[in-house]
């Protein structure tokens, strides 16, 4: 097992998930909705650089509307329409990466608390395809007032599970935001290569701990 390790935190998105399983369903809605798509990206490339904020969607929805040149009570209405609300019937038709269930009431059982850090909301997916009962701490970056990689809303998860930095393994596939973000703020890091570095046996230096698949991990991280 792990030294000093109390907990195991995971992102979402790319992260539970392969992420290409969303892209490839929303390509018709994506398309109709180019024009906000491709505004609302640029607002959330700005976002990851912005230090933490007391009202992170307030700001989001003000750089909407300077992008789009619409009120911000339109860019408000957009974003939840077409980003919180909007993608939510998708995650119903995405089936999660194999053994999720049995890597997290393992890692329950061997006392780990766990924790989901996701810069969307967690409640867009439901019940996390079955996992979100298991978590100790489940947590979106935004309500935090900053998106990955700031090392703000890894502390304040940190905070709420109740342990330092150093005792988490932060699990996730972004190298910037997820394995550079968590390590900056002290934490361990789990990445979960794609696969390119998979066929190429590549693992990531930046990170403590490459793997293929999940039942990897869980022997990592056991043994």
């Amino acid at each position: 097992m792990m030294k000093n390790i109390k907990a195991i935190a995971f992102d979402i998105d790319g992260t539970l998930y392969p992420d290409w399983h969303l892209y490839i369903r929303i390509i018709p809605f994506f398309l109709k909705n180019i024009r906000f798509f491709l505004s609302y990206n640029k607002c959330r490339k700005v976002l990851h650089r912005t230090a933490p904020l007391p009202d992170f969607f307030e700001y989001q929805a003000r750089l909407l509307a300077d992008e789009m040149n619409i009120t911000v009570s339109d860019a408000h209405q957009l974003i939840q329409d077409k980003i919180y609300d909007g993608l939510k019937p998708y995650f119903k038709k995405i089936k999660p990466y194999p053994h999720i269930r049995e890597v997290f009431d393992s890692l329950k059982k061997a006392g780990f608390k766990l924790a989901i850090l996701s810069d969307f909301p967690p409640e867009q997916k439901g019940d996390i395809w079955g996992v979100a009962p298991k978590c100790d701490v489940i947590l979106g970056s935004e309500s935090c007032g900053a998106l990955k990689p700031s090392i703000y809303p890894f502390g304040i998860m940190a905070q709420k599970l109740g342990v330092h930095c150093h005792e988490i393994l932060y699990v996730g596939n972004s190298i910037r935001s997820d394995i550079k973000g968590a390590g900056n703020a002290g934490m361990k890091t789990a990445y979960i290569m794609p696969l390119c570095r998979r066929i190429l046996r590549r693992p990531l230096p930046d990170a403590d701990i490459s793997f293929e698949n999940y039942r990897k991990l869980l022997k990592i991280v056991l043994n």
